[in-house]
């Protein structure tokens, strides 16, 4: 028998959400790597949707989609982002799939007739769920959960419940409770207020769970009086209110962090022997992104533009490309809808260094994307198309190219004359909307003397999708006949993947969404050339 004992940090949240609990745990699982720990993250949503992949992106912003091809909540981005770990469905639960599981169970008979409750058959199944990475992987030291929503919310109370039943089951020294609050200022009488955070703490022991650190949200620091005041009434140790005060970047977060020591004092109340980490490549990387020596004017031609978390990871994408090549990117989200007439395509695109067309799923704005593209090919603007941004740059091409005048997609236009993009033929029987896309990491095959090639610098690649709709093979020669790479294939050459454009700077279009694998410590390469590509546009 093994005698590792595997130490587990709950991450909860207080007063309001959106004070970046993902963020949070994404830094402090950075620095405990750094400290020599195999650390993972995962997050437990308290919704009842079984996974966010049906949900609306204005509500829920981006769904980010693993190699194993899970539908998840953006935080697990952050969290691949910052400890550059490859997550897969063992780092997600939300409350929808726990009860289903528990519903199934109860109808095959699981049970034995007995009456199901949430104390102990729900909570049991959320206490599986927080113990599930470590039987993925025994190897690891440290497993940082963080409950989705605020203390108080009733859909969080059963995942409460369970971390209460959990910690009394391994012991406070092996889990521990960083609980994330708001310090808000009043500005008319210049203070620091605490009392929202006394409540929420207040809140957090009437469940019984007491924070072991408090990581205060603030905009101004935190004077030692109300550090001790915090500790007073929150019973944690004046030593573990940590202040997170905001940042430039979210990249800052970890060295702050840091300074406040959040990563020593977890391993101290963890009985681990605390290490130096060394941020050193972690500060390089902030002073770049701080003190860019250029910047180019990116547009990202969207549906979804009034939620800009909707396409979380582009921006993310877009700051890695920009530290590797030594500028800032600025995006602007341009409403593909805006674009469907003729007047102002030159005013509101004639000033970018790159056209960027995501991914997105239904009719509306798709003109105003397939005119974005048009712009870009027609005037010599280096072009980046994700997913649904290929199938736009397909349509444009054979419309306006090829001269098939009706070209679409069968999405759009079932009765099309030309379905250049149609509905791929394992989609045919699907009827459930979930989780039945073709989602995940597939292998895709490049072609030499291509800039997709270039840019990969190696001829068997793999990408995250997320897509029912694919390029109708029947049109492929005539595509190409009018001067469209197919850059990139499916290994039996059944898919396009990837295509390109001979007679143009750079125009390269994916089925699959890159930015779902761009690294703090390794930039995807389109991203990374398709700012290159801006880079050189701006100064031609």
């Amino acid at each position: 028998m093994s005698d590792h004992q595997v130490k587990h940090i709950i991450v909860t949240g207080g007063v309001i959400s959106g004070l970046g609990k993902g963020i949070a745990a994404a830094s402090l699982g950075m620095l405990l790597e750094l400290k020599g720990k195999k650390v993972t993250i995962q997050k437990l949503d308290p919704y009842l949707n079984v996974d966010p992949g049906t949900m609306n992106p204005f509500q829920h912003g981006e769904v980010f989609v693993l190699d194993d091809g899970t539908e998840t909540d953006l935080d697990l981005g952050h969290y691949e982002r910052f400890i550059d770990a490859n997550m897969t469905k063992a780092n997600n639960s939300t409350a929808g799939s726990i009860y289903y599981e528990v519903l199934e169970r109860e109808r095959r008979g699981d049970y034995l007739g007995g009456t199901v409750q949430i104390i102990p058959h729900v909570t049991d199944e959320i206490i599986r769920r927080v113990e599930t990475p470590e039987k993925v992987d025994p190897s690891l030291d440290i497993v940082i959960t963080e409950i989705g929503g605020t203390v108080g919310d009733i859909e969080s109370l059963s995942f409460l419940e369970a971390v209460r039943q959990f910690q009394q089951a391994r012991g406070r020294e092996n889990v521990i409770i960083l609980h994330v609050t708001l310090i808000p200022y009043i500005g008319a009488s210049e203070e620091l207020k605490t009392k929202p955070s006394q409540h929420s703490v207040m809140r957090l022991r009437e469940i019984g769970l007491q924070p072991d650190i408090l990581l205060c949200r603030t905009q101004h620091p935190l004077t030692d009086d109300v550090r001790q005041k915090l500790a007073l009434f929150t019973n944690v140790s004046p030593n573990a209110v940590i202040q997170g005060m905001d940042a430039k970047s979210i990249y800052e977060v970890p060295l702050h962090l840091k300074e406040e020591h959040l990563a020593g004092i977890v391993m101290e109340k963890l009985h681990l022997e605390n290490v130096e980490a060394d941020t050193s490549q972690w500060q390089q990387f902030v002073e770049r992104i701080l003190n860019p020596e250029d910047e180019i004017t990116v547009a990202v031609t969207g549906k979804y533009t009034a939620m800009i978390d909707a396409y979380k990871s582009i921006i993310e994408s877009f700051i890695h490309a920009g530290v590797d090549n030594r500028c800032k990117v600025n995006v602007e989200f341009i409403e593909a809808e805006d674009l469907e007439t003729d007047t102002g395509l030159e005013q509101v695109l004639g000033h970018v260094h790159g056209v960027l067309i995501p991914g997105g799923f239904g009719s509306r704005g798709i003109e105003g994307k397939i005119k974005a593209a048009q712009y870009a090919r027609e005037n010599q603007i280096p072009f980046l198309g994700l997913c649904l941004g290929l199938q736009v740059a397909v349509i444009e091409y054979a419309r306006n190219v090829v001269g098939l005048n009706h070209a679409n997609s069968e999405e759009f236009d079932e009765k099309a004359e030309h379905q250049v993009i149609h509905l791929m033929l394992s989609q045919h029987q699907v009827t459930r909307k979930g989780a039945s896309m073709r989602l995940g990491a597939y292998d895709c095959v490049l072609k030499t003397d291509t800039k997709a090639f270039a840019a990969y610098g190696e001829k068997d690649i793999s990408e995250r999708h997320r897509h029912r709709f694919e390029v109708n093979n029947a049109y492929r020669d005539q595509l190409e006949a009018a001067g469209m790479i197919i850059s990139g294939t499916s290994p039996d050459n059944e898919l396009v993947e990837m295509v390109e454009i001979t007679d143009h700077p750079w125009f390269v279009a994916t089925q699959g969404h890159p930015e779902f694998k761009s690294r703090v410590a390794r930039t995807h390469p389109l991203f990374r050339d398709f700012v290159k590509a801006g880079l050189a546009f701006k100064q031609k």
